[in-house]
């Protein structure tokens, strides 16, 4: 069984949100509610600065929280890696929410809809897989990774910066693209908050050394020639 995960380059994200609005495309979330979030980073201290983007979704952890949290047994882990909520079961109680620390899950009682009745794709596609006032989050697309396709914002990336795959599958785009980033440039995939114990599939390569912050011409300082996120 695969065990599929994100890797995230933010030496190629360039914040130009097209994973924001492809994923609010795919899945037709209401107003303010956004899976693909994109946060701006300002690094460094001027007048040495470098701006980083860092998208962030769920994590589909190994060891997830929110599963745990759930008062209803809406939330299951399937076999892939791989987290739902089950929107039919879901009843809005809001744990989950508390319990993920990377504030990935968003519950929104009351739902204002980018939805035209009159077209097909949002009548027949989106609006049947949309329930109001329960929580939901990022699937990894999980209704076209199952036909073979890969997530809606890995697609939309223009600069390649999501890299989708199986870390089971060493002949798999995923490990041959961290595989060659290791020997080429010397990173090494990391996760976010593994003081929290959850194992998330999601990972991330830092920016590279090489590049330089300064904005004046003269060397940056070692302390802003890399970010550690």
């Amino acid at each position: 069984m695969a065990r599929l995960s994100m890797l995230i380059d933010l030496t190629r994200c360039i914040g130009c949100d097209a994973c924001t609005v492809a994923c609010k495309q795919e899945n037709g979330t209401p107003m303010d509610v956004f899976f693909a979030r994109v946060l701006n980073v300002e690094a460094g201290r001027y007048p040495d600065v470098k701006r980083i983007y860092i998208p962030v979704l769920c994590n589909h952890c190994e060891n997830p929280p929110c599963l745990k949290a759930c008062p209803n047994k809406a939330i299951v882990k399937r076999q892939d890696g791989i987290v739902l909520i089950d929107q039919d079961r879901c009843r809005g109680t809001g744990a989950c929410v508390s319990a993920c620390p990377y504030g990935n899950i968003i519950l929104q009682p009351s739902e204002d809809w980018y939805l035209n009745e009159d077209e097909a794709y949002e009548k027949d596609y989106v609006k049947p897989r949309l329930t109001s006032g329960v929580a939901r989050k990022c699937t990894y697309c999980a209704h076209r990774v199952d036909e073979g396709l890969d997530p809606a914002c890995v697609v939309a990336c223009p600069t390649n910066a999501r890299i989708f795959g199986d870390l089971d599958d060493e002949g798999g785009l995923l490990r041959q693209y961290i595989a060659s980033e290791e020997r080429e440039t010397g990173r090494t995939p990391f996760k976010l908050l593994p003081e929290a114990g959850t194992e998330p599939s999601g990972q991330y390569l830092g920016t590279l050394a090489a590049q330089d912050v300064s904005t004046l011409g003269h060397a940056a300082s070692p302390e802003v020639t890399e970010v550690s996120l």
